[in-house]
């Protein structure tokens, strides 16, 4: 197949699928950012994920992150409704919005031509710790290998990603890049990296005993009943670092047209320095997932420091246009 096209984003600074990108008015608010230059809606499934509050968790501590979370509830169709609605009524606003999906490689190919029928960007989240008896695709080359030939289907025309998992070792490195080699042309870009898994919160509830004993436990539940979940923010930020520099470095050793895909850099950057660091290892551009669900839309000013835009109105409206979205 012809060769995607290779992505630009001004600035180089979006937000990563993670749940405070789950509902329309959510979505809505960073497109009207002009701090970031893309949009990336939380994970989605042809049907909608069936999400249980009380097993799907996220707790924030100091600049880092844990969660048990599986997918977003709403659908597929969910998301191409309210990403239209947006983009019919702002046509000025050119930024591009990034449907992340999952599933299994045949429905992956189906969501990729559906959401590649509307000219929207697509992102395969193969890279979730959290869902019991489903390891993370990314991590092995044949079952990546379906995934990526699944998108031969998709229309050039439109950029197409992967998210990828945390890689601890060269051998996880090698799993990637031999099933990418067999696709060079498949993929626009990289994300790296999703959370790192088989991490585990404790906290002590506060109690009036004088006794000195802390009894601690997890502090979210999960679907596997052990609280053990991805862990994101500044905790894995030079493991993403690591990722990045040797993904970067690994598709221009390699070739044969991995060169030309970009990757996007995602893990503990919540200001300038981290966006630095980030891009000095070769990122195109720079996700961020826990500092937004922390510090909301302003973060992404402070990341770009001077060259941030200043918003004056908190929710501007474009053109005098009232944009109808789904209910969230």
């Amino acid at each position: 197949m012809p060769p995607r096209p290779r992505i630009s984003l001004s600035p180089p600074l979006l937000n990563s699928a993670t749940p405070w990108a789950t509902t329309a008015s959510e979505l809505s608010e960073l497109y009207n950012c002009p701090n970031t230059g893309a949009v990336t809606t939380r994970t989605t499934t042809l049907d909608g994920f069936p999400h249980d509050p009380k097993v799907h968790q996220h707790h924030l501590f100091g600049n880092s992150s844990l969660n048990t979370y599986g997918y977003s509830p709403h659908p597929l169709s969910y998301y191409i409704k309210s990403i239209l609605a947006l983009t019919a009524a702002t046509p000025q606003n050119e930024k591009p919005f990034i449907v992340s999906i999952t599933g299994t490689p045949a429905e992956v190919g189906e969501m990729a031509r559906t959401i590649a029928a509307v000219g929207l960007w697509i992102e395969v989240n193969l890279s979730c710790p959290n869902i019991p008896g489903k390891p993370p695709p990314a991590y092995n080359a044949s079952v990546l290998s379906e995934y990526l030939e699944a998108l031969t289907s998709v229309s050039a025309t439109v950029p197409v990603g992967i998210k990828t998992p945390p890689f601890t070792h060269s051998g996880e490195y090698t799993e990637l890049f031999k099933a990418l080699y067999k696709y060079p042309t498949t993929l626009s870009f990289i994300t790296a990296t999703n959370t790192l898994g088989g991490c585990l919160h404790l906290s002590s509830p506060p109690s009036l005993s004088t006794e000195p004993t802390k009894n601690w436990q997890p502090t979210l539940s999960s679907a596997a009943g052990t609280g053990i979940g991805g862990m994101a923010g500044e905790a894995l930020h030079y493991l993403a670092l690591g990722n990045v520099a040797t993904l970067r470095k690994g598709l221009d050793e390699v070739g044969g047209g991995l060169e030309d895909i970009a990757v996007i850099g995602v893990g503990g950057v919540s200001d300038e320095d981290g966006m630095g660091r980030m891009m000095s290892v070769g990122a195109s551009a720079v996700g961020v997932g826990t500092a937004f669900g922390r510090e909301g839309k302003k973060v992404f000013a402070k990341i770009l420091g001077d060259a941030a835009i200043i918003e004056e109105v908190a929710e501007p409206i474009v053109g005098g246009v009232k944009v109808t979205l789904p209910p969230n």
